[in-house]
């Protein structure tokens, strides 16, 4: 499922990217379609395409991100259920002497 929605969101990323691109610039920055007279659409026709087009893939973009989200949110993975145990260390014999320090040879 995660998988499906994943390929969704990319497809759908690059669709929104591409029509923003599309889109008459105003501002003059990155529009690249906007100049030049003549097409099958009008100026103004391809605008409100373009606009509504944006809107909805905007719209399909955040509510996959919303189910991506509480999917990661809801899995339970099997790493969950081990970690969720509590780890019981080792109970070793504890002695309250030192470790012996090891002494140079004699000769030296």
């Amino acid at each position: 499922m995660e998988a499906v929605l994943l390929t969704i969101h990319i497809m759908v990323a690059l669709a929104m990217v591409i029509t923003i691109l599309l889109q008459r610039s105003e501002g003059g920055a990155l529009g690249i379609g906007g100049g030049g007279g003549g097409g099958f659409m009008s100026a103004r026709g391809a605008g409100n395409l373009l606009s509504k087009t944006t809107k909805w893939l905007a719209i399909i973009f955040l509510a996959n991100s919303l189910a991506l989200g509480w999917l990661a949110a809801n899995r339970k993975d099997a790493f969950d259920e081990v970690l969720s145990e509590p780890i019981k260390a080792p109970v070793e014999k504890q002695d309250n002497q030192l470790p012996e320090i090891p002494s140079l040879p004699e000769g030296r």
